[in-house]
C-alpha cells in the first residue's frame, strides 16, 4: 500500500496504514501524513485560552512569563540529526531567550521510589518484582522511609523481553501518577502511588514516624516527665529510654532500673531491640514487654508507671509495677492518653514519593546544537536552564545530563514509552538566544511563541506544578 507511512520517532520503524497508530499510540497516520496524535502541551498560568495566541505577538514580555512551551506532546529527534521539534523564541525581560523543547526517549532512565513507613519492606538490596518480573531493588533507608531503585538500563534491555516489558509498563504508569502493586522478594506487598499512602500487606499506612525512639525522647521528654516514671519508645533502628537518656538526665528524673534489650549505644539509646518487621515501630513484635531484658530490684520500686510507644504513637501501653516488680497492663490514663495522641499529632502524612531520573545524552544534545558537548557545558555551567513539563529538576553533579524530577511536579500523563522499551519523557532547555547561538544551535528553526500557540492546546496550570519562568 503506498499510502503507508514509516514512523521514525523511534528505532522500531513502525509501518502505519491510514487511521492507525504505531506501537506507542504517540504517532499515527493522519490522511497519509506521520502524525503526533497528543497535542503539544503548552502550560499557562491562567485559565482559558491565551489571549494573545492568535494576535500579532509582539514579543511582549509578560506574555513569555504566562506561557512555557512544554515537551508533552512535541515529538522527538530521533534519528539523532534531526533538530528539535519545536525551538521556540521569546522575550523575557528585555533579553531574547530560546526554549528548545523535545520528548527524550530513554533507555537510561528510572525511579526513585520514597515510601514513608517504618514497616519492613525487604532487606537491603532485596528484588523488586511486578508482574513477577525483576525491575529493581530496594536501596538504603532514610530517615522514616524506605526507598525503591526502579528500572534502569539492566532491566530495561540487560535481561528477558518480559523482563523489559515488565520494567517498562512499571516505570510508566508510576511516572503518570497511576497505582502499581510491588512485590519485594523476602519481603511485603506493596501499593505504590505517588502522592498517596503506601499500602503495605493489605494496610494502608497512616502517619511517617515522628523521629527515632531517641529523637521522641528528646521532643517530648518535657511533656513527659510528670506522667511517667519511665517511658520506652519503640523503634526498629534507636529505642529510646527516657531515664537514661540525656533528656531524662537533663530533668533530673530519678532511673527506673528497667534494662532493654539489644545493643547499648550511647545511655539511653539501644540498637537492634528486635528484627525489622511490621509490628511497633518497624520491629517484629507484638508484646512490647518482650524486649525488657531485666528490672533492677535495687533501682526499680512497687508502683511505678512506665509507658511504652512506637514512634509513630499507633502502638502505646500503660503499665504499673506490682509489688514484684512485674508490670501489670493498665488503663491508660487520660492525660497519658493525650501525651500518645500528641506523638500522632506530629508525624507527617505517609505517602509515596516517585523521582523519574534520566541521563539525557546523543539525540537530546544533537536535537539542539550540532556540537552537542556545547550544550553540556552550558547545562553544567548554568547557561541553560533544564526543565521536564515545565517542572524544575535537579541536575547531578559531574559529567552528562543527569537529572532528578519530581513527578508529582509535572502536568498529569507527561511520559509515554516506545516498545524498544524505554520510557518517553519531555524535557526542555532554555537559555538566552545568544549564548543559543554561540553553542551552534540551530538558530534558523527557531520560531515565534505566537506561532506555536496558534497549533498547541493550552492548559493552566495543575496545583502543585512549578512554573518554570518567574
Amino acid at each position: 500500500m503506498t499510502d503507508i507511512v514509516t514512523c521514525d520517532a523511534c528505532p522500531v520503524l513502525c509501518r502505519i496504514r491510514p487511521g492507525h497508530t504505531g506501537a506507542c499510540d504517540r504517532y499515527g497516520n493522519v490522511a497519509g501524513a506521520l502524525t503526533r496524535m497528543d497535542p503539544h502541551l503548552v502550560l499557562t498560568r491562567t485559565s482559558g485560552a491565551v489571549a494573545f495566541a492568535d494576535a500579532d505577538w509582539d514579543g511582549n514580555p509578560l506574555a513569555a512569563r504566562d506561557v512555557f512551551p512544554t515537551g508533552i506532546g512535541a515529538g522527538t529527534t530521533y534519528p539523532d540529526y534531526k533538530p528539535a521539534p519545536f525551538i521556540v523564541g521569546s522575550v523575557i525581560d528585555g533579553i531574547d531567550m530560546v526554549t528548545v523543547v523535545s520528548e527524550g526517549v530513554f533507555s537510561y532512565c528510572g525511579l526513585k521510589v520514597k515510601i514513608d513507613t517504618d514497616r519492613h519492606l525487604g532487606a537491603e538490596t532485596a528484588t523488586v518484582r511486578a508482574q513477577g518480573e525483576a525491575i529493581g531493588h530496594v536501596t538504603t533507608a532514610e530517615y522514616g522511609s524506605q526507598m525503591l531503585s526502579l528500572g534502569g538500563v539492566h532491566h530495561l534491555t540487560g535481561g528477558s523481553k518480559r523482563e523489559g516489558v515488565a520494567t517498562c509498563q512499571t516505570l510508566l504508569a508510576l511516572a503518570n501518577g497511576l497505582a502499581v502493586e510491588l512485590t519485594i522478594e523476602g519481603g511485603a506487598v506493596v501499593i505504590v502511588q505517588s502522592g498517596h499512602p503506601p499500602i503495605v500487606d493489605g494496610v494502608a499506612e497512616a502517619r511517617m514516624r515522628v523521629g527515632c525512639g531517641s529523637a521522641t525522647i528528646g521532643i517530648f521528654a518535657p511533656q513527659w516527665q510528670h506522667l511517667a516514671d519511665e517511658v520506652i519508645v519503640v523503634d526498629d533502628h534507636i529505642t529510646g529510654v527516657l531515664t537514661e537518656h540525656q533528656a531524662g538526665r537533663h530533668l533530673a528524673m530519678r532511673p527506673s532500673g528497667i534494662r532493654v534489650r539489644g545493643r547499648r549505644s550511647t545511655p539511653g539509646r539501644y540498637f537492634q531491640v528486635a528484627n525489622p518487621g511490621l509490628g511497633w515501630g518497624g520491629t517484629d513484635i507484638t508484646d512490647p514487654l518482650c524486649i525488657i531484658e531485666r528490672i533492677d530490684p535495687k533501682t526499680a520500686w512497687p508502683g511505678l508507671r512506665l509507658m511504652m510507644v512506637s514512634t509513630t504513637g499507633e502502638h502505646a501501653a500503660w503499665f504499673v509495677l506490682d509489688d514484684a516488680l512485674t508490670p501489670i497492663a493498665t488503663p491508660m490514663p487520660g492525660a497519658v492518653t493525650a501525651a500518645v495522641a500528641r506523638i500522632g499529632e506530629n508525624c507527617e502524612r505517609a505517602l509515596c514519593s516517585v523521582l523519574f531520573m534520566a541521563g539525557a545524552g546523543g539525540s537530546l544534545r544533537a536535537g539542539a546544537t550540532e556540537n552537542p558537548v556545547l550544550l553540556t557545558r552550558a547545562v553544567q555551567n548554568g547557561t541553560a536552564r533544564v526543565t521536564s513539563g515545565g517542572a524544575p529538576v535537579y541536575l547531578w553533579p559531574g559529567g552528562g545530563i543527569t537529572y532528578l524530577v519530581d513527578v508529582a511536579s509535572m502536568p498529569g500523563h507527561a511520559f509515554g514509552s516506545v516498545p524498544t522499551p524505554a520510557l518517553v519523557a519531555p524535557i526542555e532547555f532554555t537559555l538566552p538566544l545568544a549564548d543559543y547561538a554561540a553553542l551552534g544551535g540551530y538558530t534558523d528553526r527557531v520560531r515565534r511563541l505566537a506561532d506555536l500557540l496558534a497549533t498547541a492546546r493550552s492548559d493552566t496550570l495543575p496545583p502543585g506544578v512549578a512554573f518554570p519562568v518567574p
